[in-house]
C-alpha cells in the first residue's frame, strides 16, 4: 500500500511538472501533437500503477522521453514554416463572403451541421452576416463578421476612453495580495482605509478586487457586495 502511494505521488508530480513544461492550453486548443502526447502521458503513468511488479523507471523515462519530443517539436515549429505545415497543417477558410465553400468541408470531412455549430458557439446565427469563417489547425473556428455586423467599438463612435487597467485581487479569504499592489495602484495605508470607511476587517472579507482609477469592488463572507 505504502509503495502504491509513493508512485502515485511520483507519477502525479512528474505529469504535473511535464503539462507544465509543453504549456498552458485548454483540451479543446490542443494540437494534434499535442492530444496525442496528453494521451499517451496518462497511459504511461497508469500502467506501473496497476502492477507494482513494473518497474516504475520505465514510465519515467518514457515520459520524459515523449516531453522532449514534444518540446523539440515546439522549437522546430517555431523555426521552420515549412516544418510546422507538415506536422500541424494549415488553417483553412470553410466561409467566404457569407458563402459556405461546400467542396473545402467535403476535403476537411465537416458537416455543415457540424459548422452551423460552431458559429452558434459564437452567437451567429446568419451565415450572411460572415465575412471569412477560418478552420484552425487545433479545430476552432475564427470569424470575422461584414462591416456592418461588427459591433461598434468606441473607436467606430469617436468616443474619450479611459484606461483604468485591469481589476486585480488585493484581498482573498481574508489576506492581502500585496503581490498585485503595483499593477492597480494599491497599498495597505490605502486598503485599510477603504475597508474602515466601509465597515470591514479583513476577516470579513472574501474577495476585494482594484483597479488603477480607484474603483474597487468586495464581496464580503456574508454574501454582500460592496462598491
Amino acid at each position: 500500500m505504502f509503495v502504491t502511494l509513493i508512485r502515485v505521488v511520483i507519477l502525479y508530480l512528474l505529469i504535473i511538472v511535464s503539462m507544465r513544461i509543453m504549456g498552458k492550453r485548454q483540451i479543446g486548443e490542443l494540437q494534434t501533437s499535442e492530444l496525442v502526447v496528453t494521451i499517451l502521458l496518462s497511459e504511461l503513468a497508469a500502467i506501473p500503477l496497476q502492477d507494482n511488479k513494473i518497474p516504475m523507471l520505465n514510465s519515467v523515462l518514457a515520459i520524459l522521453l515523449l516531453v522532449a519530443f514534444e518540446v523539440l517539436g515546439s522549437v522546430f515549429i517555431v523555426k521552420s514554416s515549412k516544418f510546422r505545415q507538415i506536422f500541424l497543417g494549415n488553417s483553412l477558410i470553410v466561409i467566404r463572403d457569407g458563402r459556405i465553400d461546400i467542396p473545402q468541408l467535403k476535403r476537411l470531412r465537416l458537416s455543415i451541421e457540424d459548422l452551423l455549430e460552431s458559429l452558434r458557439g459564437k452567437d451567429i446565427f446568419d451565415i450572411s452576416e460572415v465575412q471569412y469563417a477560418i478552420l484552425e489547425t487545433n479545430g476552432q473556428i475564427s470569424v470575422m463578421l461584414k462591416p456592418e455586423h461588427k459591433t461598434a467599438t468606441a473607436k467606430m463612435l469617436k468616443l474619450p476612453i479611459t484606461d483604468n487597467g485591469v481589476h486585480c485581487t488585493v484581498v482573498y479569504d481574508g489576506k492581502i495580495v500585496t503581490s498585485n499592489f503595483s499593477d492597480c495602484n494599491m497599498n495597505e495605508h490605502r486598503l485599510h482605509d477603504i475597508l474602515n470607511r466601509k465597515n470591514l476587517t479583513l476577516k470579513d472579507v472574501m474577495l476585494m478586487t482594484a483597479d488603477r482609477a480607484g474603483n474597487f469592488n468586495i464581496i464580503i463572507k456574508t454574501g454582500g457586495i460592496e462598491h
